[in-house]
């Protein structure tokens, strides 16, 4: 179910946003599992430094336009540039080293090395580092030599995100970081993505199911309904009509 809190303060505060070309941009991009087309033509840029949301109820395509932008499914027309790159045809691990970092739903954590040896074997040169993901997820600091499968689940989520920044993406795609979270860790996890996107140093597009999380970190906010975009706002507007946002995603209140 999306759960949508419309009350929860704005804090993130945006960089201005570059004017070179699009950190990650997709052309009438279509794909799915096997012949199936899940998403049908999606269109979409993310400037230098910009935090996009993507919302809509469950089974509209979210989670696989995502799998299909970082080649885990299977494209079936469109283009995919990373920073003016070409990366359409390209292997999941060439994407990565374009600059396409990814947070997956299941997080996907290296359950048989330590914390530290998680984040050895994504690191790439530049500013984040394990030191950076430390400071920014203080608890895995704390348990750098402790296996991943010793992890709680929300550790287990920090870290997979801790994985990825430490590969200095220039576009790092998260889905769903806030599923099945206890409400203490999805607040540490907002703050901490809060800060990311504050730095700007990268572009960052985000599936959520809980919508005042998604509005909370984001700058712009699409809405997604059978494989198509079929609204895009700013987050902050959306934020504050609440019966817009509900009426978009077809939610219905109790009288």
């Amino acid at each position: 179910m999306i759960e949508y809190a419309p009350d929860v303060a704005m804090t993130t505060a945006f960089p201005a946003l570059s004017p070179a070309a699009p950190a990650l941009e997709i052309q009438a991009l279509r794909g799915g599992w096997g012949p199936t087309t899940v998403v049908d033509g999606v269109d979409l840029a993310l400037g230098a430094g910009e935090v996009v949301a993507i919302i809509g109820r469950n089974g509209v395509g979210k989670s696989t336009l995502l799998e299909v932008i970082v080649g885990r499914a299977q494209r079936h027309g469109g283009t995919i540039r990373i920073a003016g790159s070409d990366i359409t045809d390209q292997s999941i691990h060439l994407r990565s080293r374009q600059g396409l970092g990814y947070v997956p739903q299941e997080r996907e954590v290296f359950r048989s090395l330590t914390v530290r040896e998680n984040l050895a074997v994504a690191q790439r040169p530049g500013a984040w580092n394990t030191t950076a993901a430390f400071d920014l997820f203080p608890s895995l600091g704390s348990r750098q030599h402790n296996l991943a499968s010793q992890l709680s689940g929300g550790e287990q989520q920090m870290l997979s995100i801790a994985r990825a920044l430490v590969g200095n993406p220039k576009v790092l795609i998260m889905d769903e970081p806030s599923e099945g979270l206890a409400p203490v860790i999805v607040e540490q996890l907002v703050a901490a993505l809060s800060a990311i996107a504050r730095d700007g140093s990268m572009a960052f597009l985000l599936v959520e199911q809980r919508v005042d999380v998604a509005l909370e970190i984001s700058r712009r906010c699409l809405v997604m309904d059978r494989g198509r975009f079929v609204h895009e706002g700013d987050s902050a507007v959306l934020r504050r009509n609440p019966e817009q946002m509900s009426e978009l995603l077809g939610l219905r209140h109790a009288a």
